[in-house]
């Protein structure tokens, strides 16, 4: 790879040589050349315009407004694209995403960014979401392995880089994608870094990634620019997969981030960076950091779900090929759908929707009332509740006795009003899929009755505060007024006290299975057996238990 990248770099060196040397006296070229960039985060496979509060976006004036759709997306790049421009991403491009896109492994919407051109994309935690084999195929093409072609044919691969600088595989940490990749722009190149969060291990399933290491963000974006400026590329963009927190209801073009993971990886990134283009934490903000040499650096993120384009301008010197930095500006658009939309990717859109209609629309189960992710104070949800309710049912003959769901895999509540024209109160697969979209394997494994208290205790971390979802068959009160690490209290299965030397079957998805979101005492235990899909198990509750109600939010006590 380096070795082809110094070709050409030499090549490129020689154009340049080449180009002034034709040029007359009178017409030398001006001093500096206009870079224009459109990038998007999070995109979540969000081909069709997202509803609810995840379909709108806070806007230059302060208004909350309909944003997000691929069609949409399409149509404002479109008018903010000109001749100096290059499109680029900051990862969760795909996973976690609506049926539509998740259906075919999300080939529709790489297929989309491909279209609208955008070239280079950090990896995020998400695209990990069906192991790297699965992204490394998403990047260099080929079927998928169990469920084969989608009814558009054999993939051909993204027509973008996916870039990957800090993961590595093995002892010798070798690159299961490019690190880095360089675009040329009015004759002066430019490089693109991509880090993903280094947090990536905790926060998906451990399979998908085992042999992998996630190094620093910092040092690994240090390495890929010094090879960078070895090519002699010295205008260089960071774009990274992590970010900071705002305040709610922030405007686009404002900053106001509570320092973080981002606003380190930031101001501490090798000076050469010009740029960091961030994501992973849905957040819209425009910034200005100090980098390592004082000079001002700009640090930016999109929000999510393709509800904001941001735009960075900045002129190359063509004799030194850096970035002037005072002329850096860049500009958060809300992506509004007070606009035409794209027709041709209505149409594509349009296509896909049809082929999954079939699979969307079939009822599988009802419900009496809503399900939802809102918390009791305890920090209980009758969403949470049901979906452990399922677990545990599709675990049973493995011998489990309770369930444990973590709320982040919840991603959509289950509303009796319909959504389309399935009727009151009827649940479509299309909908339970919504709200599992990870395709997390179930398992059980064995724990003490003094490791169940551990893990209980894990809910609370330096990080914040991630509230286990119970079966019915488990019961505990929480007291968050005494210290982290003994905040749990009577803890009941089956309406026993717990044991700390018995032994307890406890079901779960594989992610927490491997320790995802800091449940690392998941790890110990013992005897793990695996069962069905996620979704699958819900699906098969639904079909069983129907109409489900909601539960009363009494498992966990306290506040």
């Amino acid at each position: 790879m380096i070795r082809r990248r110094f070709t050409v770099a030499a090549a490129l060196a020689g154009l340049a040589v080449t180009g002034v040397a034709a040029q007359p006296a009178a017409a030398s070229p001006a001093p500096t050349v206009p870079v224009r960039l459109l990038s998007l985060n999070d995109f979540h496979g969000n081909l069709e315009p997202p509803t609810g509060s995840s379909g709108t976006a806070v806007d230059e004036h302060g208004a909350s407004v309909p944003a997000g759709g691929a069609a949409y997306v399409a149509a404002h790049m479109k008018r903010l694209t000109d001749r100096n421009t290059l499109k680029v991403a900051q990862g969760d491009l795909i996973g976690a995403s609506p049926l539509i896109s998740a259906a075919y492994h999300d080939e529709p919407s790489v297929q989309f960014l491909g279209d609208i051109g955008v070239t280079a994309s950090a990896v995020g935690n998400h695209e990990f979401d069906e192991g790297y084999k699965e992204l490394q195929r998403i990047q260099f093409g080929g079927c998928h392995p169990v469920d084969g072609c989608s009814p558009a044919g054999k993939w051909k691969g993204a027509k973008f880089d996916y870039l990957a600088a800090n993961v590595g595989q093995g002892k010798l940490k070798l690159p299961i994608l490019k690190p880095w990749t360089i675009r040329i722009v009015n004759g002066v190149p430019v490089g693109f870094i991509g880090v993903v969060t280094k947090t990536t291990p905790t926060i998906v399933t451990a399979d998908g990634i085992k042999g992998l290491t996630f190094d620093d963000e910092v040092a690994a974006a240090n390495r890929a620019s010094k090879q960078l400026k070895a090519l002699g590329v010295k205008a260089q963009v960071l774009l990274v997969h992590e970010g900071d927190q705002t305040p709610a209801g922030q405007r686009p073009d404002a900053c106001g981030v509570v320092p973080g993971a981002g606003t380190r990886i930031a101001k501490d990134a090798d000076p050469e960076i010009d740029a960091v283009l961030a994501g992973h934490t849905h957040q819209q903000y425009v910034c200005s950091v100090t980098d390592p040499k004082g000079q001002p650096r700009l640090y930016s993120s999109g929000s999510s779900f393709g509800r904001i384009i941001t735009q960075v301008d900045f002129q190359v010197n063509k004799a030194t090929r850096d970035v002037v930095r005072t002329s850096i500006k860049a500009d958060n658009h809300v992506v509004t759908r007070d606009i035409d939309p794209d027709e041709d990717t209505q149409t594509f859109v349009r296509t896909w929707k049809d082929r999954v209609a079939t699979i969307a629309n079939k009822p599988v189960g009802r419900i009496t009332a809503d399900l939802t992710r809102v918390p009791s104070p305890a920090g209980e949800t009758t969403l949470g509740n049901v979906v452990a309710d399922a677990q545990l049912a599709a675990m049973k003959g493995q011998g489990a006795q309770i369930a444990l769901m973590n709320p982040g895999g919840n991603r959509a509540d289950l509303t009796f009003a319909p959504s389309g024209a399935e009727g009151e109160g009827v649940v479509t697969y299309g909908e339970a899929f919504a709200v599992q979209p990870f395709s997390n394997v179930l398992g059980v494994t064995t724990l003490t009755g003094a490791q169940l208290d551990a893990l209980l205790e894990q809910q609370w971390t330096s990080a914040g505060e991630k509230i286990l979802q119970p079966s019915a068959s488990l019961r505990f009160t929480i007291d968050r007024s005494r210290p982290v690490g003994d905040r749990v209290s009577a803890i009941t299965v089956d309406g026993a006290p717990v044991d700390p030397a018995a032994s307890y079957k406890v079901a779960a998805n594989n992610f927490l299975l491997g320790g995802g979101d800091g449940f690392t005492t998941f790890t110990q235990g013992t005897g793990q057996v695996l069962g069905p899909i996620d979704l699958d198990a819900l699906v098969a509750y639904f079909g069983t238990a129907s109409p489900v109600a909601p539960p009363a939010l009494n498992r966990i006590s306290g506040q």
